[in-house]
């Protein structure tokens, strides 16, 4: 049983990345509404907002990876894979887990650091007049979010180890609502 309420909390994890994702696209929406309003109707051009754009974007996506893993929606050859057995899923998952996502999400999240480390002590911003300063904290959210990457990836591991255990009957992986 601790096993399950291991992968219930780190699945709760996830579920909160996938919230904050949802908020950071509805600020990416706004951004984009008030940059398209200001550019065409006033004639006014943000390097700082067009920046912005990208940076909600970035962030968006790379912390919207977890939950989407959570959620089963990452890649795999579904076409083979949905015609399996819950116990032949869990083992891929199991497989997969151990030897593509947890080396990829290290490796990235490790050079990740130095990234964005070197960008902090170089005090980084735009290249652009008017442009966003503080390179680093959008180049941080790599490391970041592969770390939170690795740690929804031990809840998929958890829910192929206790699937093989028994104690899931299905393999519905649409996230509980709180």
């Amino acid at each position: 049983m601790f096993l399950l309420r291991l992968e219930q909390t780190i699945n709760a994890f996830s579920d909160w990345l996938g919230k904050i994702s949802a908020v950071l696209f509805v600020l990416m929406l706004f951004n984009v509404f008030y940059d398209v309003i200001t550019r065409y109707l006033f004639n006014n051009v943000s390097i700082g907002m067009q920046e912005l754009e990208w940076h909600l974007f970035a962030a968006m996506f790379m912390l919207g990876v977890p939950f989407t893993l959570r959620a089963g929606g990452h890649v795999r050859v579904d076409l083979i894979y949905e015609g399996l057995s819950l116990k032949k899923k869990a083992w891929i998952d199991l497989f997969g887990t151990l030897t593509l996502l947890f080396p990829f999400c290290i490796l990235v999240a490790w050079y990740g650091v130095d990234f964005a480390r070197e960008s902090f002590e170089l005090g980084e911003g735009s290249g652009d007049p008017g442009g966003l300063p503080y390179r680093w904290v959008i180049k941080a959210v790599i490391p970041f979010a592969f770390f939170c990457t690795f740690i929804s990836g031990v809840g998929l591991l958890l829910r192929s180890i206790n699937t093989l255990n028994g104690h899931h009957k299905s393999d519905d992986y649409i996230p509980t609502q709180h």
